[in-house]
């Protein structure tokens, strides 16, 4: 099938169904017999026409009377055709507007005048094109291709200065980055070989499990992941576990496991000893986990279907340690699943501190005096990180928040209420980690 092709499929997909840009991407690119190349270009333009929906958008107003009237059969041809012609240069231009018109024809014929007229008329007038806006949210806004409502929320948290900072962070293209399994391999032989099989590979920044690959083939198909040696997970998700004190004797909770890179990663720290139970509200969910756990030779994971929100009696004063990577906005994580940005509303957000806080309160009752809990986001969102603790500490006297330390880098700011927030970069996700121990 064409590249083009499965490019606006993936699109039409991810704008007008709101599915997940890296499952649908991966789920068509396994299906397809595309290059390795071409593979490479779709995943670009997939994800360059999504995080830059909104500057691309403003473009296009210049050339139709309004973007809402455009067919949506075709609105994702013309997108990307504009994100290509502004943001790569592989492709001739022409070479675009071809292919364009000539997807175009496939799926309407009738429109074809139309794409080619604007993209055209684009060309001529490319170098030519200001975008007026009105204040700094709205320069923001577009500039940067993020609603206004983020905008607004990182304005008001974070200050001019440090929200460009995020917002660079949040559009910047991530490399791939695993953990090495101890339990199975060793770092500097895993470091080795990935070389030999042509990867660019280079340390982690701040995890001494993390190798980051900037090059290389689908590392999932790698015998190094099937064997159980590494797998996949970002650096900031990395910082999690090891700050949990693990012992090998413990039993640990980790209330919203799925897919497991947390629940893996604590029962290696743990040498697969000790009782590590995987919560989750779904079974495919679950599944997820214990492929990895499967994967990964680790036998010490218990899963079990959970509902976080609602309280289980088997589990009261029954943890030494308790991990709730709770449900969350994700506006940490755009660079990776920049469709947050279109599909999340701020009423969304209102919803799942209510949730959060339920998941906290419970997950507090799991655990055994003397025992902690960690909290953790992939939000940069205050009001679901430093409010949600500030929240519960007043409520519950008997948490205390404790110090946390994981290096020095220019991302990751200690907050004065000892909790940390890791911004975006081109190496880490945006996160947020509190540790609460219950005396």
């Amino acid at each position: 099938m064409n590249s083009r092709k499965i490019i606006v499929e993936i699109l039409d997909k991810v704008f007008f169904e709101k599915t997940y840009s890296n499952l649908e991407l991966g789920k068509r690119l396994n299906e397809s017999s595309l290059n390795d190349k071409d593979k490479a270009l779709v995943t670009e333009i997939v994800y360059g026409t999504i995080k830059y929906k909104l500057y691309i958008d403003s473009i296009i107003k210049n050339f139709v009377n309004s973007i809402d009237d455009i067919d949506p059969k075709v609105i994702n041809i013309l997108r990307s055709a504009i994100y290509q012609i502004k943001f790569l240069d592989r492709v001739p231009d022409y070479a675009v507007v071809n292919e364009a018109v000539n997807l175009t024809k496939e799926i309407d014929s009738s429109l074809t005048s139309f794409i080619n007229g604007v993209l055209r008329n684009y060309l001529r007038n490319k170098d030519n094109i200001t975008i007026k806006t009105l204040g700094t949210k709205e320069k923001l806004s577009i500039e940067y291709s993020f609603p206004k409502w983020i905008i607004q929320k990182f304005l008001k948290q974070y200050g001019l200065e440090e929200t460009e900072r995020i917002l660079r962070g949040l559009n910047s293209i991530p490399d791939v980055t695993i953990r090495v399994n101890s339990l199975k391999g060793d770092y500097d032989d895993v470091f080795s070989e990935l070389e030999e099989a042509g990867y660019e590979v280079e340390e982690g920044v701040v995890c001494p499990e993390a190798i980051k690959i900037s090059r290389g083939k689908n590392i999932e198909k790698n015998p190094l992941f099937n064997e159980g040696k590494i797998t996949v997970q970002d650096e900031s998700a990395m910082l999690v576990a090891p700050l949990m004190d693990l012992e090998e004797d413990m039993k640990v909770l980790d209330i919203c496991s799925a897919p497991g890179g947390k629940t893996t990663h604590i029962s290696e720290l743990m040498n697969n000893k000790g009782e590590v139970y995987a919560f989750d509200i779904y079974d495919h969910k679950l599944d997820l986990i214990k492929e990895n756990a499967g994967r990964l030779g680790l036998s010490n994971i218990k899963t079990e279907i959970m509902d976080g929100t609602k309280i289980n009696s088997d589990f009261i004063n029954f943890a030494d340690r308790v991990l709730i990577d709770v449900p969350c906005s994700g506006l940490g994580i755009i660079r990776k699943k920049p469709e947050i940005k279109w599909n999340k509303t701020n009423k969304d957000v209102e919803e799942l501190i209510v949730i959060q806080k339920q998941i906290m309160e419970n997950a507090w009752n799991y655990l055994k005096k003397g025992g902690v809990m960690l909290y953790s986001t992939c939000t940069l969102n205050k009001e679901e990180n430093e409010d949600n603790i500030e929240w519960f500490l007043k409520k519950n006297k008997d948490a205390v928040i404790e110090d946390i330390y994981v290096g020095k880098l220019d991302n990751i700011i200690y907050n004065n209420d000892k909790t940390i927030t890791v911004l975006p970069n081109k190496n880490m996700d945006g996160f947020f980690i509190a540790k609460l121990k219950k005396i």
